[in-house]
């Protein structure tokens, strides 16, 4: 595909006959064997994701942390060296500029991990508001980022148990990478950064393992079905993280860009939510349907695990609390969906309100 970039676990995608897509400008695999089984092969055992199109800065020196303090919205102060956490980058008007995970590898120095699609922007923003004695390094190209997710993901690949979001930096089955507790399946596992030129040895490794690869497509149902907002879709720079149910990483008491807006947001209360929904009738909603008469799907899709239609979209604030009725617009169908709580479905917890079939 003329124009796109490759990760360096490409040949190895195309060698295992993967449908290969345009994404966030790399040549991305969607699926291997299907989204269907790769989802549910997660939700079991255990799934390997290529995540090298993310995008992977280092950032330290003097002034690093108290500049990131000003510029995210979480308490930073709360993690520790060895420990991360869940970031968003607001503008001036509270917008989320992106969701990001910090990795504290020490009183200066910083790990981050940002979103393919926006890792311009955000290597922008950061550069442009960071202390100058800052040094930010854009290393995504010299990296490799590989994610194992699922409840048997640390057995497979004999890893210990280890608290959420927490990092160290190991050796695993001779490749030296930074081992993070996080993911974006809702499930156990961990993230993997290796260096690109290790990438295809650790891959091969993590097969051999007896982890199933898997392609973005299982990687979107799967994140859907644990309510975790996509970028782009759920949140934006139009969107605030109050109104997106992010409020738990908003530290109100301190002083960062957007604050001000967000305080009074967060006193007034927000005119709309975003809320997780299952449909009530037979059909399949997708982003940008609307929700009747004032509100939008941002994502929809099929839950593998369910066989119904689920998705996420803003709401009016009256609408948001679990059992409401929504009306959706399915192609000019108006189907009923029920507001649930999240997640939808994980391994561990699960959405059983609705009986029979359809």
């Amino acid at each position: 595909m003329p124009g796109l970039k490759r990760t360096p676990l490409f040949d190895r995608h195309v060698a295992l006959g993967a449908r290969m897509v345009p994404f966030a400008g790399y040549e991305m695999p969607v699926f291997y064997e299907g989204l269907i089984a790769e989802h549910k092969t997660v939700r079991a055992d255990s799934g390997v994701f290529d995540a090298s199109h993310m995008g992977v800065l280092e950032i330290a020196g003097p002034g690093t942390h108290q500049g990131l303090q000003y510029l995210l919205s979480n308490e930073l102060d709360r993690i520790g060296a060895g420990e991360a956490q869940y970031e968003l980058m607001t503008n001036e008007q509270g917008g989320i500029v992106d969701d990001l995970i910090v990795y504290r590898r020490g009183e200066e120095s910083y790990l981050v991990i940002v979103n393919a699609s926006n890792r311009e922007t955000d290597v922008s923003w950061l550069t442009d508001r960071l202390p100058q004695d800052v040094d930010l390094r854009d290393v995504s190209d010299d990296r490799a980022l590989i994610a194992v997710q699922g409840p048997g993901a640390l057995g497979r690949l004999g890893l210990e148990p280890a608290r959420s979001f927490t990092f160290a930096e190991i050796e695993l089955f001779g490749v030296p990478c930074t081992c993070a507790r996080t993911g974006y399946t809702g499930e156990a596992g961990c993230e993997l950064v290796c260096a690109a030129d290790n990438a295809v040895k650790l891959w091969d490794a993590i097969l051999a393992a007896g982890v199933v690869p898997c392609g973005l497509g299982s990687r979107d149902t799967l994140r859907l079905e644990a309510c975790l907002p996509l970028h782009g879709q759920d949140i934006t720079p139009e969107t605030d993280p109050i109104s997106a149910g992010l409020g738990w990483a908003v530290a109100l008491g301190k002083e960062f860009t957007g604050v001000e807006h967000l305080r009074r947001i967060a006193a007034e209360g927000p005119s709309k939510r975003l809320v997780p929904f299952v449909m009530d009738q037979p059909g399949i909603p997708r982003q940008g349907m609307p929700i009747v008469p004032y509100g939008e799907v941002t994502s929809g899709s099929h839950s593998p695990m369910l066989d119904i239609g689920i998705g996420m979209g803003y709401v009016d604030a009256g609408k948001s609390e679990p059992e409401s009725m929504l009306t959706i617009d399915v192609r000019g169908r108006p189907l009923w969906a029920k507001v649930v709580t999240k997640p939808i479905f994980t391994s561990f917890s699960k959405y059983t309100d609705r009986e029979g079939a359809w």
